[in-house]
């Protein structure tokens, strides 16, 4: 466009100078020359747009809004035409009480209140893109700040409708993904209405209050130590069994023992002693008696 304005003004002062100044009435033609082209360079400018890859073009002219999508590449458009891009890619909303963490500044964490009345500090990102095709429905209906208009107060009011449905306890640990999956659905139908679509919703983090924190940790340790006791009594209860089962042995070997043991038995057990106490490197007599007991004199010096 500010070639077809530099042209008309080459044409206009053209046209004055020539007037007032007949002296200078030979550069008329080639201002008019100068002005013209600039004109032609102008409208051929203002006819071709260029849309970059991940984005969508919508058309207004005279501030209606025209149904046609333009794709990536380049088009040849009514140069009266005024083109608006709008990113189609995946993007993100993060509301998180870090500090500079989220899209927003300071905290920006969800504050919900659950089925009995305990306050949650709900982290939350929501990944979203524009649908090319209801670009221009969304120009029209919401125009390009969707994100402070649809996806930051629609998110936050659904999940405060749907957080009364729960326990404190309950969304932290065991009906986590059912809340997600909940609120998920609430917002993806709100944003197809919109011209947007929702891919994924990340509950990125939830903290209870402090009570309620206090409250887990000594249920955790009291089935912690539930569960070393009983290992403790499982230990001694092994224990206990296997000596039962060693005195059993030792009362089955003795009992043996005692019904097969005799005299000759005992004196050969003996005769075995005696030839063991032989083979020893220490010299030894042995003087065989009577008596059941022999006599045993060592020989060294």
């Amino acid at each position: 466009m500010i070639f077809i304005f530099l042209g008309i003004i080459i044409l206009v002062v053209t046209a004055l100078v020539g007037k007032q100044n007949p002296a200078a009435a030979r550069f008329i033609p080639t201002g008019r020359i100068l002005g013209a082209i600039s004109v032609a360079i102008g409208i051929m400018i203002a006819c071709v747009v260029q849309i970059e890859a991940g984005e969508a073009g919508v058309k207004v002219l005279f501030g209606k809004v025209q149904p046609l999508v333009l794709g990536s590449g380049l088009h040849f458009i009514n140069p009266l035409m005024e083109v608006r891009t709008v990113d189609v890619r995946t993007q993100n909303y993060t509301m998180s009480g870090i500090h500079d963490e989220g899209t927003q500044s300071g905290d920006d964490a969800i504050m919900v209140l659950t089925s009995d009345g305990l306050q949650v500090t709900i982290d939350l990102t929501v990944l979203y893109r524009v649908v090319a095709s209801d670009a221009p429905r969304l120009l029209q209906e919401t125009g390009f700040d969707y994100e402070n208009k649809i996806v930051r107060p629609q998110t936050r009011t659904k999940i405060r409708d749907n957080a009364v449905y729960y326990q404190a306890v309950e969304l932290y640990s065991t009906k986590r993904d059912e809340f997600q999956n909940r609120i998920f659905k609430g917002i993806e139908e709100d944003f197809k209405k919109r011209g947007l679509m929702l891919e994924q919703l990340l509950v990125r983090n939830i903290t209870l209050p402090a009570s309620v924190r206090a409250a887990i940790e000594l249920k955790i340790n009291a089935e912690q130590e539930a569960q070393k006791m009983e290992y403790v009594l499982q230990k001694e209860t092994q224990e206990a069994e296997r000596k039962r089962v060693e005195a059993r042995g030792i009362s089955d070997y003795q009992r043996i023992i005692n019904e097969s043991l005799t005299d000759k038995q005992l004196q050969y057990e003996n005769i075995k002693a005696l030839m063991e106490l032989g083979k020893s490197q220490n010299a030894k007599i042995i003087i065989m008696g009577k008596g059941n007991t022999p006599v045993i004199l060592d020989g060294k010096q």
